[in-house]
């Protein structure tokens, strides 16, 4: 079987954690987080960067950070992870879910004007497969209604927008290092803080409400209780095995972006015929060969598609069920049809991509969904 994630090990992760545990400090915000900190803070010239235990913890961070309270709306895609959503709901926002793009997954940024109200505080776009957004236009709405912008980054290391960083845009961005992600940690995430009014309190946060971090940079005597916070510090362990995934991120974008390519050139004929659609890289954005998806016409031809590859002993997964139409929310809904997200609900499907994957077996796979649509047309 070819697995649809395989974690890939640079070599030098038991390496750092072995410096890590004999160094003494284990507890997180040392050596190795430092060193994931500065690494990000100079290769994309983010503002300021903390590691976290996760993404959903990033993003609990920002909606702390932005003050979110009961009855504040917050602006996100329905066709996402739970996570993009789950922050904001514990700190009593309502959310409220926008439609995504006709050509992409992602949120359909010529819709937000049309959903903001008085009580809206935020916008938070994700970047689905990494894959930029259109984060100017997002910005100059931000910019024209007040509002704070939160990206969703979890799938969009090292992808830009206009020659720009993701991640870099919003007031705060949130990145994941999850097993399934480019660059990883098993688990393990970033928040990055790019409005400098958001900097000394995030920090507080981060270190369970007290000043903890300004004491042992000796700006204070003592450390105290001082704000609301909670355990967001990944170990050292953690950012060890991270260090080593960072400083290594060019070589994995290479690989994995052949990997990409490949695909696309292997399954365009098949998009020409209008047997399936590929991933639409917008003008804007860049391609970090996070994720490569089709879509299919509709459910029940992915569904046969997936049994298909099966039987080619290849396992292929489709992907978000929308938000909107989740046991959780449902009625809680605006009842707004969102189209284009329950599309991508019912015929996206994700293909296998990994640093080891090797050539022949993209080929392989290619071979396989043609086989398919071959039969289809018979």
């Amino acid at each position: 079987m070819i697995p649809f994630n395989k974690p890939y090990l640079t070599g030098k992760e038991m390496h750092y954690m072995y410096q890590a545990v004999m160094s003494g400090k284990l507890s997180g915000n040392g050596i190795y987080t430092e060193k994931c900190q500065k690494l990000m803070e100079q290769q994309y010239q983010f503002a300021k960067v903390l590691l976290t235990t996760s993404c959903t913890d990033a993003l609990e961070m920002a909606a702390i950070l932005i003050d979110i309270q009961p009855g504040d709306e917050v602006i996100m895609p329905s066709y996402t992870f739970v996570s993009s959503a789950n922050p904001f709901i514990l700190r009593g926002a309502k959310v409220v879910f926008a439609d995504s793009e006709t050509d992409s997954p992602n949120l359909d940024a010529d819709l937000l004007e049309g959903l903001i109200t008085p009580k809206t505080k935020a916008i938070v776009p994700v970047h689905y497969a990494g894959m930029a957004c259109d984060m100017e236009k997002i910005m100059t709405i931000a910019e024209k209604y007040n509002l704070l912008v939160v990206e969703d980054a979890a799938q969009a290391i090292d992808s830009y927008c206009n020659g720009k960083p993701l991640g870099s845009f919003g007031h705060l961005s949130a990145f994941s290092f999850h097993e399934t992600k480019n660059i990883i940690a098993g688990e393990g995430g970033m928040l990055v803080i790019n409005d400098a009014r958001f900097a000394d309190r995030a920090e507080i946060i981060w270190e369970k409400g007290t000043n903890r971090s300004s004491f042992f940079r000796g700006e204070v005597n003592k450390y105290g209780w001082v704000d609301i916070g909670s355990s967001f510090l990944p170990s050292e362990i953690t950012a060890a095995f991270l260090y080593a995934q960072m400083e290594n991120l060019e070589d994995i974008q290479q690989r994995r972006k052949s990997l990409w390519n490949l695909y696309f050139q292997e399954l365009q004929v098949l998009q020409d015929q209008g047997q399936l659609k590929l991933p639409f890289v917008p003008a804007y954005g860049t391609n970090n060969a996070h994720m490569f998806y089709l879509i299919c016409k509709d459910a029940a031809e992915r569904t046969a598609l997936i049994t298909h590859l099966n039987a080619h002993k290849i396992h292929s997964v489709f992907h978000y069920i929308s938000l909107h139409t989740s046991p959780y929310f449902a009625d809680k809904h605006d009842g707004r049809m969102l189209d284009h997200a329950d599309h991508y609900t019912e015929c996206l499907l994700r293909l296998p991509l990994f640093y080891e994957l090797e050539q022949q077996q993209v080929s392989y796979i290619a071979d396989s969904i043609k086989e398919f649509y071959a039969q289809r047309s018979l």
